[in-house]
């Protein structure tokens, strides 16, 4: 399996790239990496250096891959955090060069915007690119639940609700939906779920909702399940893989201490999954 990934990269943590490339790898994907930024770090920590890369400069990096003959090799294109319209242009256009090359590659994007603690954290512009542009040439999107929201104009709640908003987004373009941080009022106190669903239904999984923000799990989450979703064909199978391997990496990284995913220290969690969670059917 070949994944172009178009993503940040950062030399201190892992975020974007950085958090994305390593467990792909692990699993047996060969990974072709662009980076959107090239930074010292997070911005979490409220000071950072390094450049933005331009869209120009991303775009001639994708060329060149393609002037290589990779395009037709590609089993998909994997997007995070989109920093700029240009940013997103150069996304859509990867997409409809790398399909027409290979009419079966995907494109799975991780729409990032926010999260229900923090709000939105993107330019006011980034939320309607997604929305209206992106999301529509998207095959599998990883949305959390406050993000979700933002794609469907809605706000769900409970997991009818979710599975609801899950329609009208899968109706907008992407026939697979992962949907993370799913909070639930009628489950288990103490747990948090995620959500998957295709033509063949929807299931869920719910996990022990760990006390620690960790920046990064989204990217390795989205990437996870992108890779089992093309390998197995299922998304049960895929749910029950990535849940297993996130949750195990993100306990490994709350029992270091350390602020930074401990991904190297978890790379046997990914290789082999423990599939201590069973995903349930939801219809």
């Amino acid at each position: 399996m070949k994944i172009l990934s178009i993503q940040s990269a950062v030399a201190f943590g892992h975020v974007g790239n950085s958090a994305a490339v390593f467990p792909l790898q692990r699993i047996g994907v060969e990974v072709l990496p662009v980076y959107t930024v090239n930074f010292s770090n997070h911005t979490g920590y409220g000071a950072w250096r390094g450049p933005l890369i331009p869209p120009a400069d991303v775009a001639e990096v994708i060329t060149g891959v393609e002037e290589r003959g990779a395009f037709a090799q590609l089993d998909a294109v994997l997007s995070g955090y989109q920093g700029s319209v240009g940013i997103g242009d150069v996304i859509i256009d990867a997409v409809a060069r790398v399909k027409a090359a290979n009419p079966n590659a995907v494109y799975s994007c991780d729409p990032v915007m926010g999260n229900a603690k923090s709000g939105c954290f993107v330019a006011p512009e980034i939320p309607v690119l997604l929305r209206e542009r992106v999301v529509p040439v998207a095959d599998i999107i990883t949305p959390n639940q406050f993000e979700l929201g933002f794609l469907t104009g809605t706000e769900p709640v409970t997991l009818d609700e979710t599975l609801a908003s899950v329609d009208l987004v899968r109706a907008s373009g992407p026939r697979t939906v992962l949907v993370t941080s799913v909070e639930d009022p009628a489950a288990e106190p103490g747990t948090i779920g995620m959500i998957a669903a295709d033509d063949t239904g929807a299931w869920s999984v719910r996990t022990p909702l760990l006390p620690i923000k960790a920046n990064g799990s989204g990217d390795v989450t989205a990437a996870l399940f992108t890779a089992h979703y093309l390998e197995s064909g299922s998304a049960a199978t895929a749910l029950e893989r990535t849940a297993s391997s996130v949750f195990d990496l993100i306990d490994t990284t709350l029992a270091s201490g350390d602020r930074e995913l401990r991904l190297v220290e978890s790379q046997e969690f990914f290789a082999r999954p423990r599939l201590q969670f069973a995903a349930t059917q939801l219809r």
